[in-house]
Order: structure tokens, then C-alpha cells, then sequence
């Protein structure tokens, strides 16, 4: 495993933000997904460092950063994003996201297009309502009083000694990333992390599934190099999603890893810093035209609930 960069912090808006930066050269911002922290790019950001400035942020109410009684929407978050890198001095970044952290960097593209100069969303939320059921019953009232109980660490001892089972058995139909999702879960042993996990996952997803969509909004990133990245055996958020999404954003280019589920950055990282060493090397970065931008806008974009009629 390659040796993690620096933790740095800095106070912005009387909070305290963790990240992690290091390398030099054309900016990339890898963004986490929820319950996630920075360390979830450990493996891939020393080897993207080699030719990149690379910036990996714990986001509000994750990680090493502060964990207030805020606002934990993908819009607050995209805010974040933007004012750590003006703290920063960098003016715009590819930007990466996994997860939540994929709707974040698509709702970041839509609010700051002329920071944006590529996209890469890796199993991003956004493009469907299907998300695991367990996050559907997290989301649900009266999950703070299980929560405590999940993440806890006896809980976390039991679930290490039988871990092999639900794999084999699909009990909590994680499959191969049953240990990252464990991983991500027992790290929130404190009440302001479960709180703030909580807060993030219902501005996102209900009893219903996701409620928040990049779908609506995407057309107006055309232009703009994407790349989609899935795990073909992704549990969390299903891989039909990616046919969605590359139908969305046409102009996108779709990769995904047959031997991956939710987390391919973690299971195949050196496949995953090929990949976007290539597609950083091979496309130039975008260029924001305001007329344009407010030309698509005027235009819109094709319905993408036609369903849901008028």
C-alpha cells in the first residue's frame, strides 16, 4: 500500500477542514462518499501525486473535520468544496467523486462550471432511486436509536468473526464490499458523527430510495470530459445505473470493472490510476462559456422522468 499524504486542516467559516494534499501539478479533487473519510483514496493518491496536485477532503460531518448541526445537503457540500479550494489558491480541478461524492461533484460542475475542467464519477448517487436497502432503513425514523448498535464496537468484533458469512450467504447483500461498508460504518463511534452521517443521509435518500437526482441537471454539463466508472457487482447503488446515466450524458465515456463492486478505487487501484491518468492525459480541459451555458439552460434538457408527466 502506498503511504498516505499529509492530513492538513484549515478553519473555514469557523469550522475546521481535513484534507489531504500533496504532488504537483494539474489539480485533482477526489471527493468521498458518505460515512467515508478521505482515507478511502489512500491507495491511489501517492501514485496520482506523481504528476498531480492532488486534494482529497474529508466533507463536513466526516472524517477528521468538524461535525456540527448543519447543513449536509450535495449544495452545501459543493459550497465547501469550493471555498477549500479558493483557501487552497486553486482556481479549478478535474474533479472526482464516489458515491455521494459523485453527486456532489455533478451538483459542483452544475454551481461552479468554470472550476470544473473534467468529471469522473465512480458509482455515483443521482441516477436512480435503487440504493441498498440498508440505507433505505437508516434513513427511516428511530434509526438513531440502532445506529449506536451497528457502528459500535462489540458489534464490530461479531461482525469481524462472521464476516465470511453474510459474504457467502448475501444476508446483508453487501458481497465483496461487505469489509469496506463494515469498515466505513465503525468509524462512527462518536454521537456527532452518527448525527451528522444521519443528517447527510436524509437529505439524499428516504424509505423510498434516493431522492436526490443529477439526471435533471446533467445535460448542462455537455462539453465538459466525463468519465463513468462502476463496479459491475456494485451492492450499494446497482450498476444499471451507469446505462442510465452514460444514456444522460452521451458524450461520457463508461468504464466499468467487472471484478469491482461499490468501491473499484479500493479494489483494483492500480487499474482505476491507469484509467485516469489516461483520460486526464487524453482530453483537454473544459472551457466555461457563460452564453453557451445559459443557451443549454434555456433550451433545457431532455425529461428524464417522462413517467412522472405533468
Amino acid at each position: 500500500m502506498a503511504a498516505e499524504l499529509e492530513m492538513q486542516h484549515r478553519t473555514i467559516h469557523g469550522y475546521r477542514r481535513s484534507f489531504r494534499i500533496g504532488g504537483d501539478g494539474p489539480a485533482l479533487l477526489l471527493i468521498h462518499g458518505i460515512g467515508d473519510s478521505s482515507r478511502t483514496w489512500r491507495e491511489v493518491l501517492e501514485p496520482l501525486a506523481e504528476h498531480h496536485t492532488v486534494i482529497a477532503p474529508d466533507l463536513l460531518g466526516h472524517g477528521g473535520s468538524d461535525k456540527p448541526r448543519a447543513d449536509y445537503s450535495v449544495g452545501a457540500y459543493a459550497c465547501g468544496i469550493r471555498d477549500l479550494l479558493a483557501v487552497l489558491g486553486i482556481s479549478s480541478a478535474t474533479v472526482i467523486g464516489h458515491s455521494l461524492g459523485g453527486g456532489v461533484a455533478m451538483q459542483f460542475a452544475y454551481q461552479f462550471p468554470h472550476r470544473c475542467e473534467r468529471l469522473v464519477l465512480t458509482c455515483p448517487g443521482g441516477a436512480g432511486p435503487e440504493v441498498h436497502p440498508f440505507l433505505r432503513a437508516l434513513a427511516a425514523p428511530g434509526a438513531e436509536a440502532a445506529l449506536p448498535l451497528i457502528t459500535g464496537t462489540p458489534l464490530s468484533k461479531l461482525s469481524a468473526l462472521l464476516g465470511p458469512v453474510p459474504r457467502w450467504t448475501g444476508e446483508l447483500g453487501m458481497g465483496d464490499d461487505y469489509e469496506f461498508v463494515l469498515d466505513c460504518y465503525t468509524a462512527m463511534r462518536t454521537a456527532t458523527a452518527r448525527a451528522s452521517f444521519l443528517r447527510t443521509l436524509r437529505s439524499v435518500v428516504d424509505a423510498g430510495g434516493q431522492v436526490a437526482s443529477m439526471l435533471d441537471r446533467c445535460y448542462l454539463t455537455e462539453g465538459m470530459p466525463t468519465l463513468l466508472v462502476w463496479g459491475e457487482r456494485d451492492q450499494v447503488i446497482p450498476a444499471s445505473h451507469a446505462a442510465i446515466l452514460h444514456e444522460a450524458m452521451p458524450w461520457s465515456r463508461l468504464e466499468v470493472f467487472e471484478g469491482s463492486g461499490h468501491f473499484p478505487h479500493r479494489s483494483e487501484p492500480d487499474r482505476y490510476v491507469d484509467l485516469l491518468k489516461g483520460f486526464v492525459a487524453e482530453t483537454e480541459p473544459a472551457h466555461h462559456d457563460p452564453d453557451r451555458w445559459v443557451s443549454l439552460l434555456r433550451q433545457g434538457g431532455p425529461n428524464p422522468f417522462p413517467s412522472s408527466g405533468t
